[in-house]
């Protein structure tokens, strides 16, 4: 799907997403119409969907994260689904298989926000909480 041009460009945007055309052609050994040709193409394929900040969410005053596997009760999956969309202290989540259906990553202010965003899906959802501790992988690349 890729070649080994394609995946040094992804390497070094993956390492610095706001390098210039002109230093990502040189990174990579190649001009930079080449460069800009070959991004092109990458997003048209959807390899790249989009470029983003990494940001330390502890400066922005949310200094706790925690994982909820919920288990929406019968009849209730698109309900909670559209509840969980709507919640935007959830900053990920994951349709699961298995015996939760989803899994959410929620970043927080506090235990008692937490008790908050629970209370809104507990009539409709079993949960299962815990505290992020610390995150010793955190998202990274795929081996290419």
């Amino acid at each position: 799907m890729i070649d080994e041009t394609d995946r040094k460009i992804i390497v070094a945007l993956a390492a610095d997403a706001r390098l210039s055309i002109k230093q990502l052609a040189q990174r990579v050994e190649l001009s930079s119409p080449s460069v800009s040709e070959r991004l092109k193409r990458l997003e048209d394929r959807g390899v790249i969907q989009g470029f983003t900040l990494d940001l330390d969410t502890r400066m922005l005053d949310y200094p706790l994260q925690a994982i909820v596997r919920i288990k929406p009760l019968p009849g209730k999956l698109h309900i909670v689904q559209k509840l969980i969309e709507e919640i935007p202290q959830i900053t990920e989540c994951d349709k699961v298989t298995g015996d939760d259906c989803f899994v959410a990553r929620l970043l927080l202010r506090s235990i008692e926000q937490l008790d908050g965003i629970l209370d809104r899906i507990a009539d409709k959802a079993e949960t299962s909480t815990a505290i992020v501790k610390a995150q010793p992988v955190k998202r990274r690349l795929p081996p290419l």
